[in-house]
């Protein structure tokens, strides 16, 4: 049964909630109404959520989110081989970085340093070597040419080694940021022969 409407102003409730001169909720009133603002009731199943509110473990979750369907390599994967994903450990981060940037001052011996060394226990840190080694004798290569051209031109293409050496630093600093990330960087303009 519903009870019958009263004349304004006197409406009596039974619910803490109400304010003075409101019509009085059905239902004894569960929850506050709404607040100024535009609030509105907590959803059903109540608040926090169930599990708490962040989350635990907070966002993202501990090891990133799970991709759909399982694991998958990313893009541009070296030879069918699954790409890395982060690091299992610090040792294989500095081996991936030693591989990028010793590059910068040692050339393609930095890279084979890293490969050998690391190579054989670390797939992660093997394939970050061999982008970089690729690169590293491809434009070690290119180099040598163009210092041959600066030679043989009696000094009019003296630039030449020197673009050739800026192109490799650039890239291997690039290389470098996207390995202390933890992917894989894909070396442009590089001739891939050590697999």
């Amino acid at each position: 049964m519903t009870e019958p409407p009263r004349p304004p102003g006197e409406y009596g409730s039974s619910n803490p909630y109400d304010s003075p001169g409101t019509p009085p909720t059905s239902g004894g009133g569960a929850y506050p109404p709404p607040t100024s603002g535009g609030g509105a009731y907590p959803p059903p199943g109540g608040y926090p959520p169930p599990g708490g509110y962040p989350p635990p473990g907070g966002y993202p979750p501990p090891g990133g989110y799970p991709p759909p369907g399982g694991a998958y390599p990313p893009p541009g994967a070296p030879y069918g081989a699954p790409a890395p994903a982060g690091y299992a450990t610090n040792d294989e981060k500095t081996w991936a970085l030693i591989g990028h940037f010793g590059a910068i001052i040692a050339g393609f011996v930095a890279p084979l340093v890293a490969m050998l060394a690391k190579g054989n226990e670390s797939p992660t840190v093997r394939a970050h070597a061999v982008e970089a080694l690729n690169f590293q004798i491809t434009w070690g290569i290119a180099t040598l040419v163009a210092v041959i051209i600066s030679v043989c031109s009696f000094g009019i293409l003296f630039f030449l080694p020197f673009i050739t050496w800026i192109i490799a630093v650039v890239f291997a600093i690039i290389g470098g940021m996207k390995a202390n990330e933890g992917t894989l960087y894909r070396y442009p303009m590089s001739i891939r022969m050590v697999k």
